[in-house]
């Protein structure tokens, strides 16, 4: 557990998914989450910071322009703009593993998916699958660290800490069709080959 060295703020936005909860530390984004989900974000938040309390502004006028343009960013990837999230500054705290796999989740494009396992490789630890799906249960910043774009090895959309509605409405947001989503094919090794059908 870390102190933080200032005041971690609270601001909040309207969303198509719900209001959207932006938790910075005055130079990154630290959490987001969502309207519903304030326990879950204070029980990461206590975990990572130990007592914490957060300042809140009481209008858009006493927002910092950090999170000015973290709205901004975050407004124009629900607006079309998928890759406006890309380069948001990030703090997401947890272990070396942890941020390990956070970071590769930004490396998922947006309109694609990817198993937990297909994750657990990529970090080069293929029996990490379930240790890969624990950590991305623990994000602390969704949609900026696009923990909605791994998917279940048969294709299911598995959990999603903000619900499985939100998961959907971001994935079919950034052109994955769902209705393609199948059992994957399997090799004779039994190495995944698809997840999607590949006719239309």
């Amino acid at each position: 557990m870390t102190q933080s060295c200032k005041p971690l703020r609270l601001a909040k936005m309207a969303s198509p998914i719900g209001e959207i909860l932006l938790v910075t530390d005055g130079q990154a984004l630290v959490s987001l989450d969502y309207e519903g989900y304030e326990a879950r974000l204070m029980r990461l938040l206590a975990k990572r910071y130990g007592n914490v309390e957060l300042e809140q502004p009481s209008d858009i006028e006493g927002f910092t322009a950090l999170e000015i343009d973290l709205i901004a960013r975050i407004s124009a990837y629900l607006g079309g703009d998928l890759t406006a999230v890309d380069s948001i500054a990030v703090n997401p705290g947890g272990t070396k593993f942890q941020a390990n796999v956070w970071q590769a989740l930004r490396s998922i494009p947006p309109g694609t998916i990817m198993s937990y396992g297909e994750l657990a490789r990529q970090l080069g630890n293929p029996n990490a699958v379930r240790a890969v799906g624990t950590t991305n249960s623990l994000n602390p910043i969704s949609i900026v660290l696009p923990c909605h774009r791994v998917i279940g090895a048969n294709g299911s959309l598995t959990g999603y800490a903000g619900g499985l509605d939100r998961k959907r409405w971001l994935l079919e947001h950034e052109g994955v069709n769902l209705a393609q989503l199948k059992q994957p094919q399997r090799s004779s090794q039994g190495q995944q080959l698809s997840l999607l059908n590949s006719t239309p």
